[in-house]
């Protein structure tokens, strides 16, 4: 079993309030959100839409290169993007969507299989799995080359 912590200290009310968003390994230590930075185009702070895709994009790359290792094929390059998106709905908020964006050398793979390994990624990796009642999570792959 493992088990990553992640802290959060806020102040202030609402719209006004700052939080501060602390990771166990120290990536992130007392980096800052708030509203503006959620709602607004502030880019002095992150917001918890930013960190989930970061987190998204980091799991699926990896399970992605885990099942080409899997398959039998060693990835050279792997970029991943993930673009999560939040509406509105009633008085609240959403996400609704989650786009993945791959982008892959992986020498000897033919695109069939690129395609297939791409998608079981998808599925299985754990965030995939935890974000679930997302309405849809999307992926585009693309097989670039290997650079010789």
């Amino acid at each position: 079993m493992i088990e990553k912590t992640a802290n959060v200290h806020w102040e202030g009310p609402g719209k006004k309030g700052q939080g501060q968003i602390s990771t166990e390994t120290g990536a992130l230590e007392r980096y800052p959100y708030g509203f503006a930075s959620r709602f607004e185009d502030d880019r002095r702070g992150t917001n918890p839409e930013e960190i989930l895709a970061a987190a998204h994009a980091a799991c699926f790359t990896m399970a992605f290169s885990f099942a080409c290792d899997k398959a039998g094929f060693a990835t050279s390059k792997v970029d991943t993007q993930a673009l999560v998106r939040l509406t509105k709905e009633g008085e609240g908020f959403v996400i609704d969507r989650i786009a993945l964006t791959l982008k892959a050398a992986v020498p000897g793979i033919d695109e069939a299989s690129f395609q297939e390994i791409a998608l079981a990624a998808k599925r299985e990796c754990p965030l995939s799995k935890a974000l679930a009642s997302v309405a849809e999570i999307s992926l585009q792959a693309t097989l670039e080359s290997a650079a010789p």
